[in-house]
């Protein structure tokens, strides 16, 4: 066990004049004599023994100032006579403990996402938490590295896999044409990507509800749907609801190979409505990447990977979604990848947009999207309240955990 700092400080203080008047054969030999001793660095107890003591004159306004070297001070936080010197904090316990709040009621969002969020829905944050001045004003300035550091303390999190169920569908490829990606020019609001989750807990055995994502490729407006099962039904009647419950047009969608959407039901009723079909390559997520990021981000992140059966589940699945969706797509700020640069190791450098922005956002600035839908978007947005959906929502996702189907173990595997 070392020795302590005020010991450190009285040997120190012994031997600083010693070693002062000493040649350069000396002072290496008291460096080496003491510097395992006191369990410093060479370099720093030489600087330490030379300094030790010694005094400086300075002219500061015109006045010239004594100053006397003393034995060094660790951090500007060190008190001297019971008080704290250096510049005070400002960002203090108050301020971190309402931003840990915030965080933990909007599902722990980074800090990039987290900082426009707060900005955006900062009169309800302090009518909800009861904010003074003081800690609004800091709210409305923090940074989104200021959050990420003062969260880090709050960040400990474990993330689980859950289990691939897709299923190859076999039928009606041939008349549905592949689609590879949506090209920049093609990203514009009215294209969709869907995908299934389920909700199989560890076992992929008899009948559990599934979620359908429908994500726009343009704006990253998001519809999650709670389904029964992955009947070909279900799924045709979920997209059909979505179609007429969006306030812009749906023109195409684009799926996986997965035999709940490779069937006759769903390929007709797009036909009738004019949406064009297309399918990505088997085995190829990265073609539906826009809505497999989703699955984890938005799904897994709000229910979790255990297992839902039954009726009651279904309806409490559906009950989580209602207020989860005017969340997603109202207020949650997302990033979106706007280029790719491939660098001289090979490796290709990804560079996001520098303003996050809700879906809604996006879509009120589309150039493709009508005067009128943009006057329904107003008036849906002006009609939700943020904390108010988030609380509701957290309640309904208490009554669903309720109901789930708790297996023992969740073996590691692709998120589905």
């Amino acid at each position: 066990m070392g020795l302590d700092m005020k010991t450190r400080k009285q040997i120190c203080g012994e031997i600083f004049k010693r070693y002062q008047k000493a040649g350069k054969k000396g002072k290496a030999a008291i460096l080496d004599e003491y510097a395992q001793t006191l369990g410093y660095n060479r370099d720093y107890l030489a600087h330490l023994l030379a300094n030790w003591g010694k005094t400086r004159y300075a002219l500061v306004s015109g006045k010239l100032v004594k100053a006397v070297a003393k034995p060094p001070v660790k951090g500007r936080d060190r008190a001297v006579g019971g008080k704290k010197t250096g510049r005070p904090e400002k960002y203090h316990a108050a301020f971190v403990a309402v931003l840990a709040s915030i965080w933990e009621l909007f599902d722990f969002q980074c800090g990039k996402l987290l900082a426009p969020l707060v900005r955006g829905m900062i009169g309800f944050l302090v009518s909800e938490f009861k904010l003074g001045e003081d800690i609004a004003a800091l709210l409305r300035t923090v940074s989104p590295a200021t959050i990420d550091r003062k969260l880090r303390k709050e960040k400990a999190r474990y993330r689980l896999k859950g289990i691939r169920t897709t299923k190859p569908g076999t039928l009606l490829k041939s008349q549905i044409p592949v689609r590879v990606c949506f090209d920049r020019d093609e990203r514009r609001p009215g294209f969709f990507e869907l995908d299934t989750v389920s909700h199989c807990g560890a076992r992929a055995m008899g009948q559990f509800c599934q979620t359908l994502t429908v994500t726009d490729v343009g704006s990253g407006w998001t519809e999650t749907c709670a389904l029964l099962n992955s009947a070909h039904r279900w799924v045709k009647e979920h997209i059909a609801r979505t179609h007429a419950q969006l306030p812009f047009p749906m023109l195409g969608i684009d799926s996986d190979n997965g035999n709940e959407f490779i069937n006759h039901q769903l390929l007709d009723w797009c036909t009738h409505h004019g949406i064009k079909f297309t399918r990505a390559r088997p085995y190829r997520k990265n073609d539906n990447c826009f809505v497999e990021q989703k699955n984890g981000d938005v799904v897994r992140k709000t229910v979790g990977y255990a297992r839902f059966e039954g009726h009651k589940a279904l309806e409490a699945l559906a009950e989580v979604y209602r207020f989860l969706n005017p969340l997603l797509n109202y207020w949650y700020p997302t990033l979106r990848l706007i280029a790719k640069e491939k660098l001289p190791s090979g490796r290709y450098k990804k560079i996001y947009e520098k303003d996050p922005k809700t879906p809604c956002r996006r879509l009120l600035e589309s150039p493709h999207v009508s005067d009128e839908c943009k006057a329904e978007l107003r008036r849906r947005a002006a009609l939700l309240n943020p904390v108010d959906l988030k609380q509701r929502m957290d309640k309904a996702r208490d009554r669903l955990l309720k109901l789930s189907v708790i297996e023992s173990t969740i073996p590691s595997g692709k998120v589905s």
